[in-house]
């Protein structure tokens, strides 16, 4: 057992730096926990922006609120920041906080396992370097991890391929014939990337997504300046631009009178967006959504619609249009066509329900996480899982959001175990570690399920948020709901040992 009159206690090892981890061991700092370590599988630090470097890769929440509520930017250059700018910006906010000094990289985990007598954890990487530690976040997130179909043939093609968040800065596509593979967040903003560079491009589509507008623009330097000298301004909007958000969410939510009529104007919105753009009345017929808006993510983009009615440009949807094998020459639809093409580039999205992917995690009595999740991952508050004490997950199931800024769910989360580890830290402590209550945890999955039921979500279309017969990734609520229910631990719903 640890010496706690000697030794910093507890410790407490992270699993990811991205911004998702990074926050969590800052929140750790903040409340008097210094033994904490950050593991990060690759060689730096910036999760899903460090990933996607993919031509015109930007976040579809503006900046102003898509940032740490402790690192405020009055220096941002467009409402909708690219990924070089969003990925200079952690980093820089990370080392100014000193988090960076915490952070080893190259450490790919693969196993993390519960020793109930020692109450502790035991974290093995790759090459077999382990780590013990009281308390365990995972920050490996949702997307972290790029999925690429597993179609006939996909080794067999000739040519380059490769998923958008592999991108391969090395091919150069300069008049060639590029296939882009799905029709995503990513794949909205990488076509009109590409387009004016392929020779010619094909999109193969499986269900045309809901885009609208992005009311995106410059900041000057008179906004620099007037955020320099009146801070006010920065936070000014940066509420308001919450506030916008959270209507989005609770429409999305069903839980309000007035989502269908706010959904409603949306896909007005996006109806005006489609005809503006795209002329040709055959290509706007492809283009129409086969579901429910809200169903899938809504897209930002005032882009895509425009580079999809390019001369040079093919829509490839339709039954007939799915792509059912590769070949050395290119992508062979349903409908026997082979479509000749020299490079393809897959954007096909992550497999977001797949919670701690890689990581072999064993609680009490070697019970399997993965085999507890096996009907779909849930966890109280999307941070707990009865029979995993002192494991935690930021940004775990149910806490993705159809609108607004992720990062404020896991700030919420952040703080949920910087004040778990405090208390365990402190001479009132119950025990050296917690658990969930399973009556609790099962309470509370009932709760998401049932409301998530009433959701867009929910309406039958094929997306990421679900996984099998559960929607396992998406929170139903607002952000302002999460955060309350966060802010203060309720002890009564936890089991100290």
């Amino acid at each position: 057992m640890t010496d706690t009159t000697s030794t910093p206690w507890p410790r407490v090892v992270v699993i990811g730096a991205g911004f998702g981890g990074l926050g969590a061991a800052r929140a750790l700092l903040q409340r008097g926990i210094t033994d904490v370590t950050v593991l990060e599988r690759a060689d730096e630090v910036g999760g899903v922006w460090r990933d996607n470097t993919y031509p015109g890769a930007a976040c579809d929440v503006p900046s102003p609120l898509y940032s740490w509520s402790w690192a405020l930017n009055d220096s941002w250059s467009r409402r909708y920041s690219g990924q070089p700018e969003i990925l200079a910006y952690l980093r820089a906010a990370a080392e100014r906080e000193g988090l960076l000094a915490l952070v080893r990289t190259g450490v790919d985990v693969r196993s993390c396992v519960h020793d109930a007598e020692g109450r502790t954890w035991r974290v093995t990487a790759a090459d077999g370097t382990t780590y013990d530690a009281d308390l365990v976040v995972s920050a490996v997130g949702q997307l972290s991890n790029p999925l690429v179909p597993r179609v006939p043939g996909l080794d067999t093609f000739a040519g380059p391929a490769f998923h958008s968040a592999q991108w391969r800065h090395d091919v150069d596509l300069r008049g060639r014939r590029v296939a882009v593979i799905g029709t995503g967040a990513s794949a909205v903003q990488l076509v009109p990337g590409i387009v004016e560079a392929a020779g010619s491009l094909t999109v193969f589509q499986r269900s045309a997504p809901y885009v609208v507008p992005k009311p995106d623009g410059e900041y000057r330097p008179v906004h620099h300046r007037a955020f320099a000298r009146w801070p006010g301004l920065l936070t000014a909007e940066r509420r308001a631009v919450f506030w916008l958000t959270e209507r989005l969410n609770a429409a999305l939510g069903g839980q309000v009178a007035w989502s269908p009529a706010l959904l409603g104007a949306m896909r007005t919105v996006w109806r005006l967006h489609l005809r503006r753009q795209v002329p040709d009345a055959d290509l706007r017929a492809r283009l129409v959504p086969d579901h429910e808006i809200g169903c899938k993510r809504i897209l930002f983009s005032n882009d895509w619609y425009r580079a999809l009615a390019r001369e040079h440009v093919d829509v490839v949807t339709g039954d007939g249009g799915a792509v059912v094998g590769i070949e050395p020459g290119g992508v062979r639809t349903a409908d026997g066509v082979l479509h000749e093409v020299d490079a393809i580039v897959w954007g096909t999205g992550f497999a977001a329900t797949g919670f701690l992917a890689g990581i072999e995690v064993t609680g009490t009595d070697g019970r399997d996480l993965h085999e507890v999740w096996a009907d779909g991952a849930r966890a109280h508050l999307g941070l707990t899982v009865p029979g995993f004490p002192g494991l935690f997950c930021i940004y775990g199931p149910n806490t993705n959001l159809g609108g607004s800024s992720i990062i404020a769910m896991m700030e919420a989360q952040a703080g949920y175990v910087a004040e778990v580890a405090a208390r365990l830290a402190s001479d009132e402590a119950p025990g050296r570690t917690v658990d969930v209550r399973p009556e609790v945890a099962d309470a509370y999955d009932r709760e998401m399920q049932s409301r998530l039921a009433a959701t867009p979500w929910a309406s039958g279309c094929a997306s990421w948020y679900v996984d099998g017969d559960r929607i396992t990734t998406n929170w139903p609520g607002t952000v302002t709901e999460y955060q309350e229910r966060t802010a203060t631990v309720e002890w009564d719903d936890l089991v100290s040992s």
